[in-house]
């Protein structure tokens, strides 16, 4: 374990390098809170989000870098990082492995474990206020899992959604009850699928909906799985960041939930038909129903299984994150300036090759 120079922060924040991770830090220092940042590798990873932040023309000085792991008990910190964090109020988990094709135990470990890690880390903090966990908008769709999970219908989930999204869920069901034995303050926020800066477009993250993107500018997109009315829902990152930062501020019952997301999001065909438009690039010529190409070979369709559980024409509940962004004076982006942006932004970046 080591500590960066500087003093302890009060708030923290855990994957704290990551796409979502290092805006939050970015915005809680703008509005003058001192952050502890919590990342992976201590000082190399310290330095790199530090070398960000300051290209982004945010001032470091509030800023404190502990090396921790989220897989370990106690987040691997000795005592001496425990007491220099006794001030920390706000616990955020922005930490997690999000990659398609994961195994099961490699996504348990940080996607369920490491969360109930931070939950109970987060309990024996004397002057905690609330604990901020990221979770996912699908969460919706499964209705609410009790931890823990039988075994059998557990084995189900995983079989059916891949290991990705079914620990996502587990994690979202363990977080939940741990929090409540643990009489943690406890605000799960789920976003939609986040693309990038409002203003730059800039993201950093490449999978999902990005290499949709990228094979659509690749004339390699003929088709689309799902129907006219698939929603696949967007937030940008900046009022993401903005969103969580704020919520300490307004959520006080012992559990709160959010879904953040743009409303306004056009159905899937629409949204890569702005982009195609956009971009100048031919759009798919059809649309094939998700059951279709589940059945197809993936050599055929070259679309990742674990993809299709997140082409539905569901929609969300968004009304409490629309009360709270209220409160707090936030309201999203024009979203389809946003998607431009965004696709500029991945072309430009050629897609993170």
């Amino acid at each position: 374990m080591t500590l960066s120079e500087g003093a302890a922060g009060e708030a923290m924040v855990l994957g704290a390098t990551g796409f979502i991770g290092r805006w939050l830090v970015a915005d809680l220092l703008e509005r003058g809170r001192p952050v502890v940042a919590a990342v992976r590798g201590g000082g190399v990873r310290g330095g790199e989000l530090r070398g960000w932040l300051r290209e982004h023309g945010v001032d470091d000085q509030g800023l404190l870098v502990v090396d921790a792991d989220i897989t370990r008990p106690d987040l691997g910190l000795d005592d001496e990082a425990r007491d220099r964090l006794k001030a920390v109020r706000d616990v955020f988990n922005a930490a997690a492995l999000f990659r398609f094709g994961l195994g099961r135990e490699e996504a348990r470990r940080a996607n369920v474990d490491g969360a109930v890690n931070v939950v109970r880390w987060a309990a024996a903090l004397p002057r905690l206020r609330r604990l901020v966990h990221v979770s996912g908008y699908r969460v919706a769709s499964e209705g609410r899992l009790t931890h823990p999970v039988p075994a059998k219908e557990l084995d189900a989930l995983y079989r059916r959604l891949g290991a990705y999204e079914a620990s996502k869920l587990e994690g979202d069901a363990a977080v939940r009850a741990v929090a409540r034995e643990e009489k943690v303050p406890l605000t799960a926020v789920h976003p939609a699928t986040v693309i990038g800066d409002s203003v730059t477009g800039e993201a950093g993250q490449y999978i999902g909906l990005a290499e949709m993107v990228r094979d659509l500018w690749g004339g390699r997109l003929p088709a689309l799985a799902g129907s006219r009315r698939t929603f696949v829902p967007v937030v940008t990152v900046d009022h993401l960041a903005r969103f969580m930062a704020a919520v300490p501020e307004y959520d006080e019952e012992p559990y709160r939930a959010h879904w953040v997301l743009d409303d306004a999001t056009p159905h899937l065909p629409d949204l890569v038909g702005l982009l195609a438009r956009h971009l100048g690039v031919r759009p798919p010529r059809v649309t094939l129903p998700v059951g279709l190409v589940r059945r197809l070979p993936r050599a055929l369709t070259g679309v990742e299984p674990e993809t299709l559980s997140f082409l539905s024409e569901e929609r969300y509940d968004t009304s409490s994150a629309g009360v709270l962004a209220g409160k707090a004076g936030l309201s999203h982006p024009p979203v389809e300036d946003a998607l431009r942006r965004w696709a500029d932004r991945l072309v430009a970046d050629r897609f993170g090759a």
